[in-house]
């Protein structure tokens, strides 16, 4: 039956392959179980609900793309989308976590639309790779900042804006040396080292918590599995106020949009190129359906309570020990369902000092997106640098988007090439400037 439900033989993989893969996958992002319901918190939401919300909307999607698109390409609540949730659209523009989560289930939406119709492919072609790479790469560089921040190791000073933290803190150093074994973890080509690192990290803290320290994580005084399912359906109480301002509306929808859409587009091509999906026309086999499956669970995701679920790039470590199909996919996703049994352990555990080297190597990974921008070319140099300034320095995503559209728009007029700037792009850039001038 999963020979024929997955072509298995076709695809000249196995059942047992197959679920090691999905395994080795599950391992490798299972650090969003932590991480998400922190960075959920500091919006103002309930850390159960949010695991909750992340477990089940993770597994849910993940069995959405194994069994629609075949695909061995695993979901779940996207780094840097949820900071964007919660440090740019909540704490930067004051909105509530229901109205955030109200434009991500629209941002959903949306994405279904141009999933099923041919827009998918004009949006894809018309905004310049250098920006979308340099997107990518300034979203590392904010999250690996709020890690810092998070973790102490960076602090507010009133004279210098940020300085060092106090290294004498227990919580700081408990920081450091986490991302200290995670880099050692990362170079060594440790399988799931992201999670490992997370794991050694909230280990040793939960010992020296025994043993007096302050600011430590500890297990569960209560061992009871809280199925805490408040969140669901919260978006559908913030619509009113997301849309009480049209235009910054449709700025923090597009933000959503764009982050999921280019996030996907970019796993897909990375899995689909190492499994042989791109056919002679550098076209991906079953893109449509694989894109429909990502924005159904960034809806569902919305639904349950959690911020945007996209591709995982994490999926190739599955497909690196042979994963090759959807069978791979549905594996992870069981293992995020069955993992709402040891919510206890996670959320006692998993403080901030043990999610910022996750965060802050994550952030690494997603700046080395910086290697593909043409640096002698000084439109795409100052439109890159512009958004990942931007994004850091105004501490929000959305921002650095916009303002690194505009720099590109006014860099090619400079260069006598505003004929070749996409209709979409001259939109964009006039959304954008008009949410500057009325929306902030």
């Amino acid at each position: 039956m999963l020979n024929k439900l997955f072509k298995l033989d076709q695809k000249h993989t196995s059942v047992k392959t197959e679920i090691l893969a999905g395994v080795t996958t599950f391992l490798a992002m299972a650090y969003i179980l932590g991480v998400n319901p922190a960075i959920l918190g500091d919006a103002g939401m309930d850390m159960s609900a949010v695991f909750m919300a992340t477990a089940i909307s993770s597994g849910v999607a993940c069995l959405i793309m194994g069994l629609l698109a075949n695909y061995p390409v695993a979901l779940a609540p996207g780094m840097g989308v949820n900071a964007l949730f919660a440090y740019t659209i909540c704490l930067g523009m004051g909105y509530s976590w229901q109205a955030a989560l109200a434009a991500v289930f629209v941002s959903g939406i949306v994405f279904v639309l141009i999933s099923v119709t041919g827009v998918r492919k004009m949006i894809i072609d018309a905004i310049p790779v250098q920006l979308k790479t340099a997107i990518g790469a300034g979203i590392g560089f904010f999250i690996a900042f709020v890690g810092f921040k998070n973790a102490g190791i960076i602090i507010a000073s009133e004279s210098t804006f940020v300085t060092i933290g106090s290294l004498a803190d227990p919580a700081v150093l408990l920081a450091i040396f986490g991302i200290l074994v995670t880099i050692f973890c990362v170079v060594r080509k440790v399988p799931a080292a992201v999670f490992v690192g997370l794991v050694i990290t909230a280990i040793l803290g939960i010992i020296l918590g025994i043993f007096g320290l302050e600011n430590m994580p500890a297990l569960p005084q209560n061992w009871g599995i809280n199925f805490d399912f408040s969140a669901v359906g919260a978006c559908f109480s913030g619509f009113g106020e997301l849309f009480s301002n049209p235009m910054s509306a449709v700025v923090i929808i597009f933000s959503f949009l764009f982050v999921d859409f280019f996030d996907t587009a970019g796993t897909l091509v990375a899995v689909g190129n190492s499994i042989g999906l791109v056919n002679r026309q550098g076209e991906l086999e079953n893109a449509e359906q694989a894109l429909l499956a990502d924005s159904l669970g960034t809806v569902f995701g919305a639904v349950m309570g959690t911020s945007t679920v996209t591709s995982f790039v994490e999926s190739t470590s599955g497909v690196a020990v042979g994963g090759r199909t959807g069978l791979t996919a549905c594996t992870t996703g069981i293992l995020f369902l069955l993992s709402v049994f040891i919510s206890p352990v996670i959320l006692s555990a998993i403080t901030n000092a043990v999610t910022a080297p996750a965060l802050i190597v994550v952030g690494v990974m997603m700046a080395q997106q910086l290697k593909g921008i043409d640096w002698d070319n000084m439109i795409y140099a100052i439109a890159a640098f512009i958004t990942v300034i931007s994004m850091i320095l105004t501490y929000s995503i959305s921002n650095g988007i916009a303002f690194g559209f505009i720099a590109y728009t006014v860099a090619m007029i400079a260069a006598g090439k505003a004929k070749d700037i996409h209709i979409t792009v001259w939109v964009l850039m006039v959304i954008f400037v008009l949410y500057f001038a009325f929306a902030i």
